[in-house]
């Protein structure tokens, strides 16, 4: 069963873009990376869309769409805003740490799903693991306020997930995620066109953009939404716990970063969570 390493593999896309963002000039705005991310991402799809005729404006899904691209343009924001305070390690693990609980619960209510056991089971396993991965950065003081951002930020992806379900249940993969991240672009763009785009122009920041946008972006989402219809959004949301496992392997290995021995642990335990749910859920998720 294929669906849920389609899952992982856009984790593991989306854990590259900590990586390709430091290939950015310094001072670039994260919410003009998230509309430029967003507009090329989405924008390339929705053109190849209309090209295929894949899509049918007239009869489309709005609303869904309209409240998948709030949901994940929120997130962004949310989510680069609690990064400024409390730092890239803790904002990252706090919002992808909390999506699975929100995402969980959110399916219950909204869509009277109880979440599986197996389901549990690796979440806490991989939260845990998540926590531990923390440890390694250290002893500064926690800033509540951009704590309080990630959980949000956590809750928007979540609710983006359970919403994309929805959505999934009406359109196809390639026009979802067309549709939706070119609404986001539109979006952010009033949040970010104070700062300008003129960093575009330099070459490295331009592919470096190109790169988030088709692979990050286009690609990602497509395997997440095509994984997403097979499996549930709760399972769908822990198995994207991939991501920070990925930044932190990339960040080890190709920038240099030091791994403590509670880090490492963490890394095995956040492994163990996604074998656990991937082999484990075959029966039913």
């Amino acid at each position: 069963m294929m669906y849920p390493f389609f899952v992982l593999l856009a984790a593991i896309l989306w854990g590259m873009t900590g990586t390709a963002q430091t290939f950015l000039d310094a001072g670039v705005s994260p919410l003009a990376v998230a509309t430029i991310r967003s507009a090329i991402g989405g924008g390339l799809l929705l053109a190849i869309t209309i090209f295929l005729r894949k899509i049918n404006f007239l009869k489309w899904s709005w609303k869904w769409t309209i409240l998948a691209a709030a949901s994940i343009a929120l997130f962004q924001g949310l989510f680069f805003s609690s990064i400024r305070l409390t730092g890239v390690a803790i904002g990252t693990v706090a919002t992808i740490g909390s999506a699975p609980v929100f995402s969980g619960v959110l399916e219950w209510v909204l869509w009277k799903t109880r979440p599986t056991k197996v389901w549990g089971i690796a979440t806490v396993m991989a939260i845990l693991g998540c926590i531990l991965l923390l440890v390694n950065n250290g002893d500064k003081a926690v800033h509540m306020g951009g704590i309080g951002l990630a959980l949000c930020a956590g809750l928007s992806f979540a609710l983006y997930t359970n919403i994309s379900k929805k959505l999934m249940t009406q359109e196809g993969a390639l026009p979802a995620v067309a549709m939706t991240f070119s609404i986001c672009a539109l979006f952010l763009l009033p949040f970010s066109i104070n700062g300008g785009f003129n960093w575009l122009a330099v070459p490295h920041n331009l592919w470096t953009m190109l790169f988030m946008g088709i692979m990050c972006t286009s690609i990602a989402y497509l395997l997440f939404l095509n994984g997403l219809q097979k499996i549930s959004s709760s399972t769908a949301v822990t198995l994207s716990l991939a991501e920070p496992l990925t930044a932190a392997m990339l960040g080890v290995f190709l920038v240099g970063e030091y791994l403590s021995m509670t880090s490492w642990i963490g890394v095995a335990m956040l492994l163990g969570g996604i074998v656990v749910l991937t082999l484990g859920g075959r029966k039913k998720i």
